[in-house]
């Protein structure tokens, strides 16, 4: 095979040298020539070779950013929410162990105080309403497993929140509670938390509980309070753990087609815009109410009070806040307020000032699409006069789409095709861990799971020490 290669190059070589000896002398012009002839093949085989990478890189850019177009609304297949699919999965595909309030001792106290006199019913009622609504759809979900051994993550149901206000514990109370509940908890241990779900429904956050910080500062918490602002002066909420949940609108205003108030064209609305809130001391609403006394006929701002005759009961609330093209949405004594979810039902724009806001379902809804966002140090004039010069046509688009996604401010049954509970749960199936440790937590070749004494896991006993 050599010699054959070897004597095929030589023949070659010497067909070309005869060639060329026998063809016409070679000049300088034709040196210079062949040199330019080569330079110039060099430069276009080269612009050649580049060009394919150029034209793949063009489309991998148009790709992605079709990519994130396509990812920023929520999609509906026959009326049915669709999640994209990159980062959570074709279908939802989770087990969730709901602790009983008998199986651990504690429990009981957390959710209907140390008299267990706690009307639960009205626990469901108001804005903290989500620490009971999201228990009880847990509670009949198709994604809940009775057998721990197989659940993907532990529900641990609370209505601390309620309970405090009811006078069912004290902050003290809840906090010993708490650390008498987790020490009984084996799976809380073996993972330090990581796949175990607190609902925290208020700006509090986790604060009712004291040593959350110690105990629970791995694990997932659902609520509606972000960043930075809540009244501890520390945040309990982590952006790459916990899950913003929607607060609880009222029932009679999320029903399907059968809503108290329903919304008012735009055309018949009063006002250019409104804020439906009391002032609290607080220095952004205070200076609404104070604009809407230099434009009455633009802003409506009544310096309402907790009791009448400066109250606005549910339906009478409603109604005004329908009668707005745009809601303002100050922040309260934490970021987060539940007029935001309600300006959605009267189909009224919400104009988020709350600089520190986080909102929830941030993969999938782009928020720019359907609210405006404007700084709280520019409450004056000019934010009136900005919303004025918005045409109806946009308005009206904007609140279009903003009904598309409404449903997920819902805490309805999984039989409804879109809803707050679809929501969450999506957000879950992207935290979902094969593996599960702690520092406290070993295993062995075969794949046993031991504590620091070398105890299996099955045979840990209450109570353990916590992570």
């Amino acid at each position: 095979m050599l010699r054959w290669f070897s004597n095929g190059t030589m023949n070659s070589y010497h067909r070309t040298k005869k060639i060329w000896h026998h063809g016409a002398p070679c000049t300088n012009t034709h040196q210079l020539g062949a040199l330019l002839l080569i330079v110039a093949t060099l430069i276009i085989t080269r612009q050649f070779d580049h060009l394919p990478s150029a034209l793949d890189n063009t489309s991998q850019s148009l790709k992605f950013n079709q990519d994130r177009s396509s990812r920023k609304l929520l999609k509906f297949n026959g009326g049915y929410l669709s999640w994209p699919e990159r980062g959570f999965g074709s279908h939802l595909s989770l087990k969730i162990y709901v602790y009983d309030e008998n199986e651990i001792e504690g429990l009981k106290p957390l959710m209907y105080g140390k008299e267990g006199n706690v009307d639960v019913d009205i626990c469901y009622q108001g804005q903290w309403g989500t620490q009971v609504k999201i228990h009880r759809l847990l509670l009949n979900s198709r994604f809940r497993t009775r057998k721990q051994e197989e659940a993907d993550f532990f529900f641990v149901p609370a209505y601390v929140k309620c309970v405090h206000m009811l006078e069912g514990l004290t902050e003290e109370e809840i906090n010993q509670t708490y650390v008498e509940v987790l020490s009984q908890m084996p799976y809380f241990r073996r993972s330090g938390g990581r796949d175990h779900i607190f609902v925290f429904p208020s700006g509090n956050g986790a604060h009712f509980f004291t040593s959350w910080k110690t105990f629970l500062n791995r694990s997932i918490f659902l609520t509606p309070e972000g960043d930075r602002t809540d009244n501890k002066n520390s945040s309990s909420f982590n952006t790459w753990k916990d899950i913003i949940i929607p607060g609880n609108v009222d029932d009679e205003m999320t029903k399907t087609g059968a809503a108290m108030v329903k919304p008012l064209p735009l055309s018949n609305r009063k006002y250019l815009a409104n804020y439906l809130g009391r002032a609290q001391g607080l220095k952004g609403r205070l200076q609404l109410i104070e604009l809407a006394k230099q434009y009455p006929d633009k802003l409506e701002a009544p310096d309402l009070k907790h009791d009448p005759p400066d109250k606005l009961f549910k339906m009478e609330y409603f109604e005004h806040l329908r009668n707005a093209k745009f809601c303002l949405i100050p922040c309260g004594l934490s970021s987060w307020t539940l007029r935001f979810y309600e300006s959605f039902f009267v189909e009224c724009v919400p104009v988020i000032i709350s600089d520190q806001i986080e909102l929830p379902f941030q993969n999938v809804i782009d928020y720019t699409r359907m609210t405006i966002k404007w700084p709280a140090t520019l409450i004056g004039p000019q934010l009136l006069e900005y919303l004025e010069s918005i045409p109806d046509e946009f308005i009206e688009g904007m609140i279009a789409r903003g009904r598309q996604v409404k449903c997920l401010w819902r805490y309805a049954p999984e039989s409804e095709p879109c809803s707050a509970m679809h929501g969450i749960l999506w957000e879950l199936q992207r935290k979902v861990r094969v593996f599960h440790q702690s520092a406290e937590t070993f295993w062995l070749h075969n794949g046993t799971i031991v504590n620091r004494n070398l105890v299996d896991f099955h045979n840990w006993k209450p109570p353990m020490p916590l992570p």
